[in-house]
């Protein structure tokens, strides 16, 4: 009797499961699914179950334990929901899957939010992609990567594969890519060219000035993001050209004269000619040339260069510095513009020390409203002691005078400090929002070791 015992209960587990992907394909599809009742039941037309949906393809992967799943559960009922992602990537890197009974709720909740679909095409494992198929709503899944190769692979997969073979060789990988690049469909070509971001050099210089002539607008935009890091390439040249054209250093002065057209050639190196609203057209194609020419070309240190006097185009000429900064990844620019615009995508070309370093001095420096929490989410995690000192500093402090302010850097320390700090969140203050992130940071670091028994 023994013996029967777990099999029956993964019998009841699918079967459970069938039953919550009809239910869910019935609500969505409404009278669709009436006049069809073979896409969710048996082929007679009743509510049962198909026969080829009556036995769950045998898995491969080993599920996660019994506690690291009830944690799941807890997180998608509501509680610390913001972990969720974490939680999937952390279980994802341990190439386990997650348990039957938890995949109705979970592939619901990737047909709500895409965000956390990436890791869903592994943990799902077979019963997942047996359920997607059964249920159009969560058809979603079958589009994300399983692990499959190039050739054999839907798109996520073939982009996950294009993306660790770019790791390990960078030329082979874009090799790879040319020869498939005419088959591809349009989307594809336009993600595929991001993939080439990773170990970007000169030599994928020639294969990106050829996407410039791209069809796809999203195409050409991706190589020219490309080839705006390479300082060296023709379209980098070209919008140097742009640049001094419009720009003229002399002692500490900055004149400058925007373009007064945008031209076939400007599109083609992805200037894009209708800005958005609020914003004039010369201003526009001004922003886009300088944020696209080589940092290299102004000759003087950014420091000293936001210094200058520019007498028109003064934030035109600033705002395009801080995309170029970031386009171009550039470390002293980054960390020149953040002084004068400390946004949260200037910290991405930053090293992760750094990164931690200047959100610290920022947070002893600022008050806490919208932007101190812009900074603080993009800095990258976990958060170590220097970063999380400064920020449980800043609760306290506010916590003696807006208690109710509180709320979102609270969530924010708890989720992206490192919780093996738990112990100093703990020790550190007994106020009452510092425990709460104590609390969070104990949640998570037990959630890790559920992962990793």
């Amino acid at each position: 009797m023994g013996t029967d015992r777990r099999p029956y209960q993964g019998d009841l587990l699918d079967a459970a499961a069938v039953e919550v992907a009809r239910r869910r394909a019935g609500r969505k599809t409404g009278a669709a699914a009436q006049q069809a009742p073979h896409a969710a039941g048996r082929g007679d037309g009743s509510s049962g179950v198909s026969p080829e949906a009556q036995a769950a393809p045998v898995e491969e992967r080993v599920a996660v334990g019994r506690r690291a799943a009830e944690r799941l559960v807890r997180i998608m009922g509501g509680e610390h929901e913001r972990l969720l992602p974490e939680w999937l990537a952390a279980a994802a890197a341990t190439g386990r899957r997650v348990p039957p009974y938890v995949l109705p709720e979970l592939l619901e909740k990737g047909r709500r939010d895409r965000s956390i679909r990436v890791h869903l095409g592994v943990l799902a494992g077979q019963r997942g992609r047996w359920l997607a198929g059964l249920n159009p709503a969560w058809d979603y899944l079958l589009e994300e990567p399983t692990g499959e190769t190039w050739e054999l692979g839907g798109a996520a997969d073939r982009r996950a594969h294009l993306r660790t073979l770019r790791t390990a060789d960078p030329a082979q990988a874009r090799r790879l890519l040319e020869s498939t690049w005419e088959r591809e469909t349009p989307d594809d070509r336009a993600e595929f060219v991001e993939v080439l971001a990773d170990g970007l050099s000169m030599d994928d210089e020639p294969f990106l000035e050829s996407a410039l002539d791209d069809r796809r607008r999203e195409v050409r935009q991706a190589a020219a993001n490309l080839l705006t890091r390479l300082p060296g390439s023709r379209m980098s040249q070209r919008m140097a050209e742009r640049a001094r054209a419009c720009v003229t250093i002399s002692r500490k002065v900055i004149a400058v004269e925007a373009p007064r057209d945008c031209d076939k050639a400007m599109e083609r190196d992805g200037i894009r000619p209708k800005p958005p609203r609020g914003i004039g057209e010369r201003a526009w194609w001004l922003q886009q040339i300088l944020a696209r020419a080589p940092l290299s070309i102004w000759g003087h240190p950014p420091a000293a260069l936001i210094k200058m006097k520019i007498p028109d185009w003064d934030a035109e000429v600033k705002a395009a510095w801080v995309r170029a900064a970031v386009l171009q990844k550039d470390p002293e620019w980054a960390r020149a513009m953040f002084g004068w615009d400390p946004i949260a995508d200037l910290l991405e070309s930053l090293p992760a020390d750094e990164q931690q370093k200047l959100a610290a001095d920022f947070v002893k420096k600022h008050d806490l409203d919208s932007q101190l929490i812009m900074v603080l989410g993009g800095v990258s995690s976990h958060w170590r002691e220097g970063l999380a000192t400064a920020v449980l500093r800043k609760i306290v402090k506010v916590a003696t005078r807006q208690p109710w302010n509180l709320g979102e850097l609270v969530k924010l320390a708890g989720e992206r400090i490192d919780p093996a700090l738990f112990p100093l969140a703990l020790s550190y203050s007994p106020v009452e929002s510092v425990q709460q992130v104590a609390a969070l940071l104990r949640f998570r670091a037990d959630m890790y070791k559920e992962l990793h028994p």
